[in-house]
């Protein structure tokens, strides 16, 4: 056995998304880093070995979709995969591809691939080395680091450390949370493969072998949650768990799985009287022998979040991350259960108790679940953080663990820079790590760019103009399919949208006066109905309260029989004190009346609905902006907004927009009273945000994000020419200029858009 020595700063075990965003960002911030990964591709579950594509926060909430690193990978492979998304086992070889290719182009970075981990070296209660072993080459790394980061999902280097940790779930009588069961006990949610079949132009006969499991019974399927969403690709349905242990017993549950999945495909194909028809012409393309794994060893850190922390939107000094998806726990047992997750279960209801009680988010998540209690310089990012069961059914998908690793990695990187100890990373250092987090395009829903080197947030912002929001109704359409593909907005077209729930369209206000405000409505009853409207104010557009403590307006709409029609309502509000913020219109409940979405969506003006239990959930499928006008139009878009220090809609839509009328190129600029030096210049683009990754086409560029543009400053009363970009498709640019320059001027001119008639920024930062 070859043996080689080597030594790093930071050392991260594990390389899935969380343990990539990890590595990458360590070595980013300067970090000697070692990634070790025990498969031959990077991106765990999301890799074209097990293939589920990455969920997050936007899949439930409108402009959650998250950003940073994670952000920067998935824009690319939509940008230069020809391949669509299907949610489980269509990721091919690209999207391991872009990841190796960033992880090859990182300074600092060294990684390991095929490489297991066997054991861990500690000196006292730090761990000084980890051993591992290279597969195929007969070679053994002792591979020495100030910090390690535990993202193996199992937490096995945590456990071969020494360091606490939980499995299965927390009872209710300890915290009292809404999803723990009465008792607790050793149940842990399953792992799953996933298959792919390919349409072959005729038909296919398939014959599963002896060894497969025979399905008989329709009511397995269609009673108990086992939906056939799609023919094409598999289910995440296909999940064992107990009675056996996810790490120990995964081999075993590997092949339970296969016989599963060869069993189903064979009811698909031979048995369902639909399905076969359906699937006459496919054939088996790809089966995964790589488990996906949901939940194991949970490592105890310095703080223990729980369900509460996720349901009551807790405010940590320490926020690092954020989550958005459902309380997603999958019954014990998987294929072996008597029903399906309890979602799938119950049919995707949006309004049952279960729903009420497993909407959450956006919520904080904080630094200290990566800080194991035990072993002084090691962290955990990933589904084995600090967490309760119940908890780890929201933060476990892997957008969100792609933020902790992120985080993970920044927080390494400025404990060795600075020569702290991972328990020192508070206070101020807390601070920059947030900082250093959100400059590198993260979002935090609770911080922003405060940071005091940056020198756009002393300037004077000019534009050149200013898009307008009048408003948008049916009518209008995403000729761009900025927003949403063609085929999304012909199904809007198609939909029946009656006003069975309480329903609410937030709208940027500049100013705190509204004259009239219309809505676009259809009443087919045979005579007129009366409406109840209302006015109120919300904090941001994620402020899901029916009742947020006051009322601006109200009146009651008579609405005639009609298709289409607009109904004004003569508002006549004057609030002084409530301009630049959002405010929620409001349509009580009639399903005798029709409000219709608009045919395209005002940037950062979502929607929601009454969901009961005094709680909001976004409108349809992506929370799109309903038809309204509103007089005055209102300036929601205006050159500030660049330096608001967020960098989506949020408290406020947060982005300049060029009037598309306008001839001239559009341009902001930034002024100071005296000379800047400035050595390097960053922006932050629209797109990207509103829909999660799955929407998404193949060869997707959005067409809301700058293409072409040029950076300019004025020196020696002249502009000159920094900086000229063409064929830009990522929402966050740096520039870093060969010399630092003497400037009192900086101006970012589009040239063009990837298809949008407006230009758009959300943020300008100089050093």
């Amino acid at each position: 056995m070859k043996k080689i020595q080597q030594s790093f700063d930071v050392v991260v075990c594990g390389g899935g998304l969380a343990g990539f965003c990890a590595a990458i960002a360590a070595a980013r911030h300067g970090s000697r880093t070692c990634l070790i990964q025990d498969r031959p591709v990077f991106g765990g579950n999301s890799s074209s070995e097990i293939r589920v594509t990455p969920h997050g926060a936007a899949n439930f909430h409108a402009y959650a979709r998250e950003t940073g690193t994670i952000s920067e990978l998935l824009i690319e492979e939509r940008a230069i995969n020809h391949e669509k998304i299907r949610e489980n086992g269509w990721t091919n070889s690209v999207w391991d591809m872009v990841m190796y290719d960033m992880a090859v182009r990182t300074p600092n970075l060294t990684f390991h691939l095929n490489t297991s981990v066997t054991s861990v070296q500690l000196t006292g209660d730090k761990i000084s080395s980890v051993r591992a072993v290279i597969a195929n080459a007969e070679t053994e790394l002792e591979i020495q680091g100030d910090v390690f980061i535990d993202c193996t999902g199992d937490g096995m280097v945590a456990d071969m450390a020494g360091c606490e940790w939980r499995w299965g779930s927390e009872g209710k009588d300890e915290f009292g949370e809404p999803h723990a069961p009465l008792q607790a006990s050793s149940n842990t949610m399953g792992n799953s493969i996933h298959f792919r079949a390919k349409d072959m132009g005729r038909p296919v006969p398939f014959k599963a072998p002896s060894w497969a499991v025979k399905h008989e019974d329709p009511d397995y399927f269609y009673k108990q949650g086992r939906t056939f969403y799609d023919t094409e690709s598999g289910f995440w349905w296909i999940e064992i768990g107990i009675p056996w242990n996810t790490v120990y017993d995964n081999e075993t549950i590997r092949h339970e799985l296969t016989r599963h999945t060869l069993g189903i495909w064979d009811w698909m194909k031979n048995q369902d009287p639909v399905l076969k028809e359906q699937t006459a012409n496919l054939a088996l393309d790809w089966i995964g022998q790589v488990p996906g794994k949901r939940e194991s060893r949970r490592i105890l850190g310095r703080y223990f979040m729980t369900e509460h922390d996720i349901q009551n939107r807790t405010v940590f000094s320490d926020e690092i991350a954020y989550g958005g998806w459902f309380v997603d726990l999958h019954t014990p047992g998987g294929l072996l259960a008597e029903t399906a997750e309890p979602a799938s279960a119950e049919g995707y209801s949006e309004t049952s108790e279960y729903a009420q009680k497993s909407y959450c988010g956006p919520y904080g998540i904080p630094f200290r679940i990566m800080l194991s209690k035990d072993v002084g310089n090691l962290m955990m990012a990933g589904r084995n953080v600090s967490v309760t069961h119940a908890a780890l059914g929201t933060v476990r998908v892997m957008s969100t663990t792609a933020l902790m690793g992120q985080a993970a990695g920044t927080g390494a990187a400025y404990a060795v820079k600075h020569q702290l100890g991972l328990d020192e990373l508070t206070g101020s250092a807390m601070v920059n790590i947030q900082q250093s987090l959100l400059r590198d395009g993260c979002f935090l829903p609770n911080y922003k760019n405060e940071d005091n080197n940056d020198l756009a947030r002393t300037a004077t912002i000019s534009v050149s103009s200013s898009a307008l929001a009048y408003g948008v109704g049916p009518e209008n359409r995403d000729f761009t399919n900025g927003f949403r593909s063609s085929q999304q907005q012909q199904l809007r077209k198609q939909l029946a949208e009656p006003l069975t729930h309480m329903r609410g369209q937030w709208i940027a206000i500049n100013q705190g006066y509204i004259d009239s405000i219309s809505v676009c409505l259809t009443n087919t009853s045979g005579r007129p109905q009366r409406i109840q409207a209302s006015i109120v104010p919300v904090d941001h557009i994620w402020d899901y309260r029916v009742d947020t403590g006051e009322v601006y307006a109200t009146t009651d709409l008579i609405v005639p029989v009609g298709t289409k029609q607009w109904v004004e309502w003569k508002v006549d509000w004057r609030h002084a004190s409530a301009a630049h913020r959002y405010i929620r219109l409001q349509l009580e409940a009639n399903p005798s009346v029709e409000w219709h979405s608009a045919g395209t969506v005002i940037p950062g003006h979502v929607s929601a609905f009454d969901m009961g239990a005094g709680r909001m959930r976004r409108y349809l499928s992506d929370g799109g902006t309903l038809s309204y006008r509103i007089t005055p139009p209102q300036q929601s878009f205006d050159g500030d907004n660049i330096v608001s220090g967020v960098t989506r809609p949020y408290q406020y839509t947060n982005l300049w927009l060029s009037d598309p009328s306008d001839p001239v190129s559009p341009f902001v600029q930034l002024g100071w009273e005296k000379q800047q030096t400035i050595h390097e210049i960053q922006a932050v683009f629209p797109g990207h945000l509103f829909q999660e990754y799955h929407k998404y086409e193949p060869f997707y560029r959005d067409p809301q994000c700058p293409k072409d543009y040029i950076i300019e400053a004025f020196i020696c009363d002249t502009w000159t020419t920094l900086v000229h970009v063409e064929d830009n498709y990522q929402r966050l640019v740096r520039h870093t200029l060969d010399h630092a320059i003497q400037t009192d001027r900086l101006r970012i001119t589009i040239l063009a858009t990837n298809g949008d008639p407006s230009a758009g920024v959300y943020e300008v930062r100089c050093y």
